[in-house]
């Protein structure tokens, strides 16, 4: 696509998206203080972390890659019955709106586009978290129920700020990270059509990716 294209397209985007009142930088800071409100809600109650509780963060970050490469190779990228809404927002939709040749944000009204939106904060906590903490707490114990959810939110902390920082600008300090040029590298690749259904679903740290023989990586 043209730049003329893109161009349009997110003029209709917004139009068809992004009402008049929406501000990318408020959209941010939402998701940022509710998750480190929860973050910090979890740290206060904790209280004499048996050794073996610790393993509980491991393997919920663990899991929270496998799911994130999961979601992505498949139903962000394979049309599937009953989930056909979040194929067209992904495949459809935010790949048009962000391309291998356009990665970067014009202005904060692109957010949009990359952050999910403030609802799905009520799903995550509310129909995720909550249950399975319930379910942790009754079985195991208050410390593990606590450094699941911790671990969790932390997690979609990290993907939401990381994807965020792929898409901003070349020139910002973020983007000149060693770590994250690497990284957006790697999503970058990603965004390139003929690539996209096959190669680097990892939004965050590629683990998934290698695991299972879908990292793509291009000679410098």
């Amino acid at each position: 696509m043209t730049k003329a294209k893109i161009d349009q397209y997110r003029k209709d985007y917004h139009l068809k998206y992004a009402s008049r009142f929406y501000n990318g930088w408020a959209h941010l800071s939402l998701t940022v203080l509710t998750c480190l409100a929860v973050l910090t809600g979890c740290v206060v109650m904790l209280n004499d972390i048996m050794p073996l509780e610790w393993l509980v963060v491991p393997v919920t970050l663990f899991y929270a890659n496998l799911v994130e490469y999961l979601g992505h190779k498949g139903p962000m990228h394979k049309k599937t019955r009953f989930l056909e809404e979040i194929f067209l927002r992904h495949a459809q939709e935010h790949h048009s709106f962000f391309t291998r040749e356009y990665t970067t944000f014009d202005n904060s009204r692109d957010f949009k586009a990359v952050l999910f939106p403030p609802v799905m904060l009520l799903f995550f906590f509310g129909f995720f978290a909550t249950p399975v903490w319930v379910i942790i707490h009754y079985t195991l114990s208050d410390n593990v129920a606590y450094l699941f959810v911790f671990s969790a939110v932390a997690y979609f902390l990290n993907y939401e700020i990381m994807h965020f920082l792929y898409h901003v600008d070349e020139d910002n300090w973020a983007a000149k990270l060693p770590f994250m040029a690497s990284l957006r590298r790697h999503h970058t690749i990603h965004h390139d059509r003929e690539l996209m259904s096959r190669y680097n679903f990892n939004i965050t740290y590629p683990l998934c990716d290698w695991l299972f023989g879908t990292l793509y990586k291009e000679e410098n």
